[in-house]
């Protein structure tokens, strides 16, 4: 599969990407856990499909600990015992807010409840702004049709 679009020679791409990152450096510097972090991204990208990302938050959350059976049951969060209530809450908030064409009212109230129940104001900033961020980049890679599979632990850090 050959990409649409070559971000890495684009000029426009080029200056665009430099804020980018670097509003994920700063969510990614939160207090907000990494390991929520990752399984956010994660099911994020599993909802729009974005191989290049799910690639990357693969082999970034394994490279940081977190565990095959976690990983491979985060499409399935719900049903899987595995996740903690605060990681439980920080899913369904992404879900929604990820799926806002499904709800009139984007997260629910009992949805962000249950989160605001595990995370400070500090720490739901950074998850609104970290969902935000991967729906940002699943859609550029998506629309973009760039290829998965080859990416290596630390490759944009």
């Amino acid at each position: 599969m050959n990409a649409r679009l070559n971000y890495f020679a684009s000029p426009i791409a080029s200056e665009v990407f430099k804020h980018v990152m670097t509003a994920g450096k700063v969510i990614k510097k939160s207090t907000l856990p990494a390991a929520t972090q990752e399984l956010v991204s994660l099911r994020v990208s599993q909802i729009n499909g974005c191989a290049v990302c799910i690639d990357m938050h693969t082999k970034e959350a394994a490279a940081a600990g977190e565990t095959q059976v976690r990983l491979h049951l985060v499409a399935a969060w719900r049903e899987a015992t595995v996740f903690t209530e605060a990681e439980r809450a920080a899913l369904e908030v992404a879900e929604e807010g990820t799926r806002i064409a499904d709800s009139a009212g984007a997260v629910s109230d009992e949805a962000w409840a249950r989160a605001a129940a595990h995370y400070d104001e500090d720490q739901l900033t950074a998850l609104v702004f970290l969902i935000s961020f991967m729906n940002l980049a699943n859609r550029l890679n998506a629309i973009g049709q760039q290829p998965a599979g080859d990416y290596k632990v630390g490759q944009f850090h």
